[in-house]
C-alpha cells in the first residue's frame, strides 16, 4: 500500500508547493541583482528549490509548432491516427507537400512519458515525417480496458506500423527494441506489405547476459515473485484507473535517482546558487530538465513483470524461446529491412554489446543490410539527445532510412 501513502503525502505538499511557487514568483519582483537585494534571493532559490521538486503525472507538451524544412519555416500539428486506452499514435503533421521518409518512434513504456524523447524527435522532424508511440499513463486507464503486457505492446506495434504502410520505417529507443524486433520478425514472416524498410534500436535491452549492468543484476537477484510482492502496487481509488495493478512511476523514478544521487543533490545544490546568484540561464535549463524527469507514468503490472522475466531473467529472445500469442518469434525470418544498431560506451542502462546482439539474431539479413555504430563517449542519454545524437548518430540513422551504405562503426 506504498502507493496510497505516497499519494496522501502528495496531496498533502502540493498546497505548501504551490505557495512556495507563489511567493517565490513574487519576491523576484523584487529582485534588482544588487547586493541589498541579495537576501531576496536566498528567499527565492529556497522557495523555488521547494517548488521543484514536485512530481507530477501528466505528460509534458512537445511543444513543436514550426520546423525548418530546407530554407522553409513550416508550421507543426500534432495529430492523433490511431488510438487506444493504453495509447496513442501521435502524427507530428507538417505544412508541406514534399514527401518524407515515414518514420515510427517507439518510445519506452517506463516511468517517464514519451516526451522523454523531444530531443530525439526535433532532430528527425526537418527531414522526416515523425510519428510516435504515445504511452498512456497506465493509472488513468480503467480496469475495464483489460491487460496490457507484451503481446499488446507487439499488437500495437504492428498496428502501428501498417498504418504507416509501405515503405515506413521503425526507430525504438531503449526497452521497446525487444518487441520492436519482435514485430518486425513477425511481419516479415508473414510478408506483410508494411514491413519497415529500416529498424533502428537504440541502447535496448536484446541480450543482456552480455556485460550485466546494475540493472541486469537486480532483475537476476530475485524471483519474479519478489518483484511482485515489493514492486507492484494498486492504484489508488480517486483516479480512473482506481484498482488496477500497476508498477508506480514514482518506484522507477526513485530507482533512477539512487542510482546517480550524488548527480541529482549537485544539480539542485548548484540550482540554489544559479537562482541565487542570478544566473537565469543556467537556472532555466536545471528548471526544464527536471520539468520532464519528475513528470511520471505508471506501467501495468502485467508489462512490467513480462518484461523483467522475459527480458532480463529469460533472455527469451536472446534464446530463441520468445513467444506472442504462443506463436515462436523468430529474427531470422527478417531479409528485406535495414538493421541499425545503436549503444553508448558509457551506458550504465543497457551496457555495449547488448543492443548489438540484435545482428546474430537476424541471420536471413545479408552483412550488407546490417550496421552497428558505437558512441563510446556519451551515457545512455547522450545515444538519444543531445548534441552527440544530432550530429554523429542522426547522419547514420539517415543514412539507412535513405537506404544507403551506412559507415556505421565506433566513434
Amino acid at each position: 500500500m506504498y502507493y496510497q501513502f505516497y499519494q496522501n503525502q502528495a496531496d498533502l505538499m502540493a498546497p505548501l508547493r504551490a505557495a512556495a511557487r507563489g511567493m517565490g514568483g513574487v519576491l523576484r519582483q523584487f529582485d534588482n541583482g544588487r547586493p541589498e537585494t541579495f537576501g531576496i534571493r536566498q528567499w527565492t532559490a529556497a522557495l523555488e528549490l521547494l517548488a521543484g521538486t514536485s512530481i507530477t503525472h501528466l505528460r509534458p507538451p512537445f511543444g513543436f509548432t514550426t520546423v525548418q524544412v530546407g530554407n522553409q519555416e513550416v508550421k507543426v500539428e500534432e495529430e492523433v491516427v490511431a488510438s487506444t486506452p493504453f495509447g496513442q499514435l501521435l502524427h507530428f503533421k507538417k505544412d508541406t507537400a514534399l514527401p518524407q521518409p515515414k518514420v515510427m518512434v517507439v518510445a519506452p513504456m517506463s516511468g517517464h512519458f514519451a516526451t522523454l524523447l523531444r530531443g530525439t524527435v526535433q532532430v528527425l522532424l526537418p527531414e522526416n515525417d515523425v510519428y510516435i508511440t504515445d504511452w498512456a499513463n497506465a493509472r488513468d486507464v480503467p480496469v475495464s480496458a483489460g491487460r496490457f503486457g507484451m503481446d499488446e505492446f507487439i499488437d500495437h506495434v504492428i498496428a502501428y506500423q501498417r498504418h504507416l504502410g509501405p515503405g515506413g520505417h521503425v526507430l525504438a529507443v531503449c526497452q521497446p527494441a525487444v518487441p520492436v524486433l519482435a514485430a518486425v520478425a513477425l511481419m516479415a514472416e508473414d510478408k506483410d506489405p508494411a514491413t519497415p524498410a529500416s529498424m533502428t534500436l537504440m541502447a535496448g535491452p536484446i541480450d543482456t547476459r552480455i556485460r550485466p549492468t546494475e540493472v541486469n543484476r537486480l532483475a537476476m537477484e530475485h524471483d519474479i515473485g519478489w518483484f511482485e510482492r515489493h514492486l507492484i502496487d494498486t492504484v489508488p481509488w480517486r483516479f480512473q484507473g482506481a484498482g488496477r495493478r500497476v508498477y508506480p512511476g514514482i518506484a522507477q523514478l526513485s530507482a533512477f535517482v539512487s542510482m546517480n544521487l550524488d548527480r541529482h543533490v549537485k544539480a539542485h545544490v548548484d540550482y540554489y546558487r544559479n537562482v541565487m546568484g542570478g544566473d537565469s540561464i543556467r537556472a532555466n535549463a536545471h528548471r526544464k530538465f527536471y520539468d520532464e524527469y519528475l513528470a511520471v507514468m505508471d506501467l501495468p503490472a502485467e508489462f512490467y513483470l513480462e518484461t523483467v522475466k522475459g527480458v532480463f531473467q529469460d533472455h527469451e529472445l536472446a534464446l530463441g524461446t520468445m513467444t506472442w500469442r504462443g506463436r515462436p518469434v523468430r529474427p531470422g525470418a527478417i531479409t528485406n529491412t535495414h538493421l541499425l544498431t545503436v549503444e553508448a560506451g558509457r551506458d550504465d542502462i543497457c551496457s555495449v554489446g547488448q543492443t548489438e546482439a540484435a545482428a546474430t539474431l537476424c541471420t536471413g539479413l545479408p552483412a550488407a543490410m546490417k550496421h552497428h555504430h558505437l558512441q563510446a563517449d556519451v551515457g545512455h542519454y547522450g545515444v538519444f539527445n543531445g548534441r552527440r545524437w544530432a550530429n554523429e548518430i542522426y547522419p547514420l540513422v539517415r543514412s539507412v532510412i535513405m537506404g544507403e551504405e551506412a559507415t556505421a562503426t565506433a566513434a
